[in-house]
């Protein structure tokens, strides 16, 4: 009886391990639950009988008027994901227009689901991602013009800011029919219910009185 070289055994469980895998997560959170008449979402969404679909169910035209940036960031950013365009379920990618007034910022945020690439279309942005900390929290950033492309990996914070005196306009791509996004201003200072301010004073190293003061600012969604 002959046996299979140890090298190839390893091979085999290693091949075996990397096909064996959970779909990535397609929302925030999915509660397991055995009553099927509360279960309301799978991974991702329900799909229409492929017999009823017609070519409407495969055009989203919410990206051909400029958003409209008069707020306190001076963006907006509008969504073509899955929840606003049914047609790209299953298809694990999506679309988002930018808007910048002078100066107008996309604050630094991210992505849990998805790489973005975005390209310029009218303006000069100056952009930027900051690494995990196991890259010692690097920031790659640079200055786009009209027509330059850039990228942020997946799940890293990045941002964008018209830096020009004029408008500016971005479109981005995104690896995730619905990649998620965390504001990170938003999030930590925004959150609901508020997160404690013996967190924030000890985490950002502020006086409590600031971080007080934070807290009870509004921040804007953008989005």
């Amino acid at each position: 009886m002959k046996f299979l070289p140890i090298s190839l055994l390893i091979l085999a469980l290693a091949t075996a391990g990397a096909l064996a895998y959970d779909p990535s997560p397609l929302q925030d959170i999915c509660v397991a639950t055995n009553d099927l008449e509360s279960g309301v979402f799978v991974n991702g969404k329900f799909c229409k009988d492929p017999k009823q679909a017609t070519a409407d169910d495969f055009v989203f035209m919410g990206l051909r008027n400029p958003g409209n940036t008069s707020n306190p960031l001076g963006s907006k950013v509008t969504q073509a994901f899955v929840q606003q365009f049914p047609g790209l379920n299953t298809l694990g990618i999506s679309m988002a227009r930018i808007d910048f007034a002078p100066g107008g910022l996309n604050p630094p945020h991210t992505h849990p689901r998805g790489t973005e690439l975005l390209v310029v279309v009218e303006g000069t942005l100056l952009v930027g991602f900051v690494t995990s900390d196991q890259l010692n929290n690097t920031l790659f950033t640079k200055v786009l013009y009209k027509g330059d492309v850039f990228v942020f990996p997946i799940g890293l914070i990045h941002f964008q800011l018209n830096i020009g005196n004029t408008y500016a306009l971005a479109f981005s791509g995104l690896s995730s029919q619905n990649p998620g996004l965390i504001t990170i201003a938003n999030a930590v200072f925004g959150a609901k219910a508020p997160i404690s301010a013996d967190v924030l004073t000890k985490a950002f190293q502020l006086d409590k009185k600031v971080v007080d003061h934070l807290e009870v600012q509004f921040w804007y969604d953008n989005n």
